[in-house]
């Protein structure tokens, strides 16, 4: 997002470096950057650096958790520790209005939050690393909701960075790379991080201290977002948004960022059924997913047996279920696309019932990963084009974008919160029926919406 005082005519030249007034011999930073491609690799890193920390207080840990005794119900409720990633809409517009000092000035606008933001990470995630779930569980929500925090605030940086710095006949390609490396992320900080812990724990160390080290190279791989920063170049947008609006104070800029952003929004017909539909949709994948690795513990199959399985063919099936997912958005409406998605993420649970009647079956294991990550990719990559066909307003891109992932992520904080206890209430086949049933009321809403001629009115989506 810029700033108000720019016009759209000026936004909408996306222009992804700012004129060199140096000599032409490259320095070590523009050597490299040279190397990454720039634009559309820096965007792909940066997704990498997004998708990380998500799992670190999410399923990761709440396999340590499991592992450590902890009840299920007291599980299901860690969902709340991503209350950060539903509220991030409210700090979004001080991301984009505020400077970081020192950092700010030394790096530019956007490239100073999101190093400030990265350094905030890896200290949240050694605080959480140092945390024990068997004895202090108070201890180790609250570091996972340092993790969540600094998280979120790094993801409204990396949006609001991958929308100025790609020009239009890259935003496709950055897109692709973005939502790609991140779901990579989320992998490494999953079956990369349970294969990490076994390894320290086959060195002979006890296994609360095999997780803490575990989580301290999570941390490090944090860097791979900082370097990636300290080559990139501050989007040319952000530099002249930060010119335009240098006479203003600090809290006329954040009025202007927050009250365009949230007015321009709910002006528009059916907002309120829009923003629901927002909640609702991957309300099945988040229902699930909070405890999908638990019940995959459970039934009783290893750390490794899960790890191995998510990082080798659940890799695969996400990657080909985001192709797959592009085709679809491509070739159809974006409402037809919208219903394909939301079926077969929500018909995927079933697998897991399956399962749960199966036992411990690594062939079973691995079908029903790969339904959950495939149809979960397709779903992610048609929602995510759903969501930019949203942002309209290039003056408001960023915290338009930050609130509607926020919500988005409603449904994985709230309303999954009880997903522990309905489990323990109901069994695993049942349960994952359930998780069936609770994505009726977005396909409710995603009828309405078509037939008020939503989806119309957003014009071309392009994936």
């Amino acid at each position: 997002m810029t700033a108000p005082q720019a016009t759209p005519g000026t936004i909408a030249s996306a222009a992804t470096s700012v004129p060199s007034t140096q000599a032409p011999a490259p320095n070590w930073r523009e050597s490299l950057a040279v190397y990454l491609k720039k634009r559309v690799l820096i965007v792909l890193l940066l997704g990498f650096s997004s998708g990380l920390p998500l799992a670190l207080s999410g399923s990761t840990l709440l396999v340590w958790m499991r592992e450590s005794g902890v009840d299920l119900g007291t599980i299901g409720l860690f969902a709340l520790v991503g209350t950060p990633y539903t509220l991030k809409f409210l700090w979004a517009p001080l991301v984009d209005a505020l400077h970081v000092p020192a950092f700010t000035r030394v790096f530019g606008r956007r490239r100073g939050w999101l190093l400030f933001a990265q350094l905030l990470l890896i200290i949240s995630i050694l605080l959480l690393a140092l945390t024990d779930p068997a004895r202090s569980p108070f201890f180790v929500a609250l570091g996972a909701l340092l993790v969540a925090t600094t998280s979120s605030t790094q993801d409204i940086v990396v949006d609001a960075f991958r929308v100025e710095s790609l020009p239009e006949s890259e935003q496709a390609a950055g897109m692709a790379s973005y939502v790609a490396a991140y779901r990579i992320g989320m992998l490494v900080s999953t079956a990369g991080a349970l294969f990490i812990v076994s390894g320290f724990e086959s060195t002979g160390l006890p296994r609360p201290s095999a997780w803490m080290w575990g989580y301290v190279v999570m941390a490090a791989l944090v860097l791979i977002g900082t370097v990636t920063a300290l080559v990139a170049t501050e989007p040319e947008q952000s530099a002249r948004a930060e010119a335009a609006a240098a006479t203003e104070t600090a809290l006329k800029r954040i009025v202007h960022a927050a009250v365009g952003a949230f007015s321009e929004f709910l002006s528009r017909q059916d907002a309120l059924a829009a923003l629901a539909f927002v909640v609702l949709f991957k309300f099945t994948d988040a229902f699930s997913g909070t405890m999908t690795a638990p019940f995959v513990i459970d039934l009783g199959f290893s750390r490794n047996d899960y790890a191995a399985i998510v990082k080798g063919v659940g890799l695969a099936a996400t990657l080909i279920g985001g192709f797959a997912g592009g085709y679809v958005a491509r070739r159809y409406s974006l409402a037809a696309s919208l219903w394909f998605g939301g079926v077969v993420q929500a018909l995927a649970n079933l697998s897991f019932s399956w399962l749960a009647l199966v036992g411990v079956n690594q062939w079973a294991l691995a079908f029903a990963i790969c339904a959950e990550n495939f149809t979960s990719a397709i779903g992610t990559v048609i929602f995510v084009a759903y969501l930019s066909a949203l942002c309209r307003n290039p003056l408001h891109t960023a915290t338009q974008y930050a609130l509607l992932t926020a919500l988005a992520a409603v449904g994985r904080t709230y309303l999954s919160s009880g997903a522990g206890y309905v489990a323990k209430a109901t069994g695993w086949p049942l349960f994952f029926v359930i998780c069936v049933l609770v994505a009726v009321p977005s396909l409710i809403l995603l009828a309405w919406l078509q037939r008020r001629g939503h989806f119309e009115a957003l014009g071309p989506v392009k994936v």
